[in-house]
């Protein structure tokens, strides 16, 4: 057991099927006459990630958590960093979302109920499991990952290549000659054609086709360098950093299931977006692409926050505390 004035630490470990997947409980530190916190907050890590986070996110998220009085419980999942078994996606961790939510409970004896916290498709995860358990009462959403093929290129059209065409850098590029006009071409024509693809049909009633809705601001921030860059051949040319990778689409698709699972969860969620990240626009453009999935958006149950100039995983202090802060607010607040 650690302690640190305002919060103490304690390692855990738990098991789900044949592993032990490691843990990190964060408890408040309770003044005389206190009551026991009954809600919690359980981190699901997004791959491949481990529980401290990115820059600490999740070690420093919780830290935070617990001086506002809120305990916390971030773990491992099987096959990533001390958990053991075999790596799972993140449409397949419900088995260690409840073993996890098992064990968080078992430790504090007082929590009634339990807040799923996850970032990109951590927060996926999240959404794809809680309406399966009754134990969980809200949803924490940064940057919901909700990629399929055609919904990326739709956002690298939309968010980037139109953003490049107003970047005065370009056309000092296109003009000394410095530009590659031939490969970005390709570039485009692949993103185009992928947009122009007919998906899948959504295995959800009511749905109507896509129609992107608007970006609250230019893109200013890609995804984070965690994970693996997207290839060579459909990379476009980026002025800052690598773009965001493009892993396995499940089937079926992924933004049905999304909405389905949104729809099936009946307790409060907060999102949390950064405006000028590619994940995000691909999650606001799917939130807007039919009736069905603007009226579920609008329900008084969730509750949208915009960092504006954060990066994917609000990697600045500033950005950090803010997200904390309104997650403490938010989590008081019924």
């Amino acid at each position: 057991m650690f302690h640190d004035g305002g919060y103490q630490e304690q390692a855990l470990a738990f098991h789900c099927d044949a592993a032990t997947l490691p843990a990190i409980l964060t408890l408040p530190v309770s003044a005389a006459g206190q009551a026991p916190a009954t809600r919690g907050v359980l981190v699901i890590v997004g791959g491949p990630q481990y529980r401290a986070g990115s820059h600490r996110q999740f070690t420093l998220l919780a830290r935070s958590l617990a001086q506002q009085g809120i305990p916390v419980l971030r773990f491992d999942a099987r096959g990533m960093g001390d958990g053991e078994g075999e790596p799972r996606t993140f449409d397949d961790l419900a088995d260690d979302v409840r073993a996890a939510t098992d064990c968080f409970m078992g430790a504090v004896p007082g929590l009634r109920d339990v807040v799923l916290w996850g970032l990109c498709d951590g927060a996926a995860a999240a959404v794809l499991y809680a309406g399966s358990d009754q134990r969980i009462s809200g949803l924490v959403l940064l940057n919901p990952w909700a990629r399929d093929e055609a919904g990326l290129a739709k956002a690298m059209l939309k968010h980037y290549y139109l953003r490049r065409l107003a970047d005065p850098a370009l056309w000092r590029k296109v003009f000394s000659g410095r530009f590659d006009v031939r490969g970005s071409a390709a570039s485009l024509a692949l993103h185009i054609g992928r947009a122009l693809r007919p998906s899948a049909k959504p295995p959800l009633a009511g749905i109507e086709p896509a129609g992107a809705v608007s970006a609250p601001d230019p893109m200013s921030t890609v995804a984070p360098a965690a994970t693996p860059p997207v290839s060579a051949a459909a990379r476009p040319p980026a002025p800052t950093a690598a773009l965001p990778s493009i892993p396995a689409v499940a089937a079926p698709p992924l933004g049905p299931r999304l909405y389905a699972g949104l729809q099936r969860f009946q307790g409060q969620v907060l999102l949390v977006i950064s405006p000028g990240d590619l994940t995000a626009m691909e999650f606001l453009d799917l939130a807007g692409s039919s009736r069905a999935w603007r009226t579920l958006m609008r329900a008084p149950r969730i509750t949208r926050r915009d960092v504006p100039g954060a990066d994917h995983t609000f990697s600045s202090r500033a950005w950090r505390d803010q997200v904390a802060e309104w997650t403490g607010q938010w989590l008081r607040s019924w």
